[in-house]
């Protein structure tokens, strides 16, 4: 064990799970997290999609969950989540959705005005599903098939 985290050998195959452990609590908690580009349009450029990746990791380290799978579309974005007991999904969806916006408006906002009306980068909805060890491994690779190499 280090920093709290066990590595437990699951009974299906020699993958290793992570398993942390809380103050009383043994726990691995995952999401797969989807939501869209307001209006569906093709804003995540290389550019934007680079810049957003490095938001959505400072917001996750800064609220104590991690991102350990991240994918963009033009007008999607598929996040892999590890979080503990305590967190909230929707508060964590709200930072995640509300910062980002607000800090990409501010970095590509001449960029993005032009396609996005009222200032909004992503739609209020999102996709939140959780996902075992058996569809871990289906889920990254669904995730990475989104996007074509650009």
């Amino acid at each position: 064990m280090t920093n709290g985290v066990a590595y437990v050998n699951m009974a299906q195959g020699d993958e290793m799970s992570e398993v942390s452990k809380g103050r009383g609590y043994v726990y691995s908690i995952r999401y797969h997290v989807v939501w869209c580009v307001k209006y569906r349009q093709d804003i995540l450029t290389n550019r934007i999609e680079e810049s957003l990746s490095r938001i959505l990791h400072s917001i996750a380290e800064y609220n104590d969950f991690q991102i350990t799978g991240i994918k963009c579309d033009r007008d999607h974005v598929h996040l892999m989540l590890n979080c503990k007991p305590q967190h909230y999904i929707p508060n964590m969806i709200k930072a995640l959705k509300g910062v980002s916006g607000r800090l990409l408006m501010k970095e590509f906002g001449e960029e993005l005005k032009s396609k996005l009306y009222d200032g909004h980068i992503w739609s209020p909805s999102y996709f939140v599903a959780t996902n075992s060890e058996d569809l871990e491994t289906q889920l990254r690779a669904y995730i990475q098939s989104q996007k074509p190499e650009r």
